[in-house]
């Protein structure tokens, strides 16, 4: 059995950047790091977006930017001038092959494509078995995601992220290039949280997605025609698919944190990295990435790691109204940038805002359905129910 200082299971967005990082920093060029995955990541098999005012880390992939993106519903539709950020967009392929250039020329980072089955710990010593092989390490980060504890669970509301896209190709020019189709609600809501999501790269192509905040995901046909109906609605009358993505994000404020112990990190979606409000993960990942090489300069007990602040909260109240009424999310969301100052909700869902600005974009939310919202989750904690 070979034993690593350092192992991942998993190779998603947030293990993939965290060895980059310890890579480039050259303070872990002592130690024997190991990834295991089932997939080899050579392809596109996804798209990840985010703004920033500009990429310090990510500017040489990044696929497309856009500088101003609309909000829609049935009743009003709004362009939304993003400045100081830029919405920007990275294929999945572009990432990979960025992260394994860099890897491949670190001799003490090995990868294996192998199905993870489980892993243990016994007396600091942690053993990880494939379907094949055998692992120890020292250190373990785990960003394999089982939803069962969640799912088995009553107290912390599980939302899902679900969506399918289409990567389409217009006979004739139809697409504004430079604006984003953020959410737009004007399709049927049918009883949950629904709304469309438009990236064009050119004035002929774009993905096209159609998303869901709900419980359950849709058969594949469902999604598929709501996309289609939606192309006719633009008035794209001819086109191809060029490629197609699809994808399911957990939102939800469980504690999978306190599965951690001294050796053993939950990073990604099972480490928290995930907001939970939005189920945007790109930039979290980035943040909470660069900050566990900070730690491990200083710091040996995982336990220490995860710390909880007041945007866990703001998620908790968000989460409790769309699990007990799914439909309200277009109600919300076109709350907060129906007027509202598009920086500020951006800043503010980045979790970088102060008290103040919190208050600013707070005061833009149904106020009735948060204050009920509020008082169940403070009942809830205080007699130990669901929240």
């Amino acid at each position: 059995m070979k034993h690593y200082h350092y192992i991942f299971t998993g190779s998603g967005l947030s293990a993939l950047m965290t060895v980059y990082k310890m890579a480039l920093s050259e303070q872990f060029s002592d130690k024997s790091i190991l990834l295991i995955d089932k997939d080899i990541k050579k392809t596109n098999d996804r798209t990840w977006c985010f703004w920033e005012t500009k990429s310090k880390n990510w500017e040489k992939i990044i696929h497309k930017k856009w500088d101003s993106a609309i909000f829609a519903n049935e009743d009003f539709r709004r362009n939304l001038d993003l400045s100081p950020f830029r919405y920007n967009t990275i294929r999945g392929l572009d990432f990979y092959n960025l992260i394994f250039e860099v890897l491949s020329k670190h001799k003490n980072i090995t990868f294996v494509q192998q199905n993870v089955i489980d892993f243990q710990e016994t007396k600091g010593i942690i053993s990880v078995n494939t379907e094949t092989e055998t692992y120890s390490c020292s250190k373990l980060f785990n960003s394999i995601i089982r939803l069962d504890e969640v799912e088995n669970q009553t107290k912390y509301p599980l939302i899902k992220q679900h969506f399918i896209g289409w990567f389409i190709k217009a006979e004739t020019p139809i697409f504004d290039s430079k604006t984003a189709t953020f959410m737009d609600f004007s399709v049927n809501q049918k009883g949950n949280t629904r709304f469309m999501y438009v990236l064009p790269t050119s004035e002929t192509e774009a993905l096209i997605e159609y998303t869901l905040f709900s419980h359950r995901h849709l058969d594949k046909s469902e999604y598929e025609e709501e996309i289609q109906k939606y192309i006719q609605k633009l008035g794209v009358i001819k086109f191809e698919i060029v490629e197609k993505e699809q994808g399911s994000i957990p939102m939800t404020c469980f504690p999978f944190w306190k599965k951690n112990t001294k050796n053993i990190l939950n990073i990604g979606s099972i480490g928290g990295w995930t907001k939970a409000s939005t189920g945007y993960t790109f930039k979290n990942a980035d943040k909470k990435s660069g900050k566990l090489i900070q730690f491990l300069s200083n710091e040996s007990d995982f336990r220490k790691f995860h710390s909880k602040n007041k945007f866990w909260y703001y998620d908790l109240l968000l989460l409790n109204i769309l699990d007990r009424n799914n439909e309200l999310g277009s109600i919300i969301f076109s709350a907060l940038f129906k007027k509202g100052n598009p920086a500020l909700v951006l800043k503010f869902l980045d979790e970088e805002t102060s008290l103040f600005e919190d208050i600013q974009v707070i005061m833009k939310c149904p106020k009735r359905l948060f204050i009920k919202a509020l008082f169940r989750v403070l009942f809830s904690i205080k007699n130990n129910k669901k929240l």
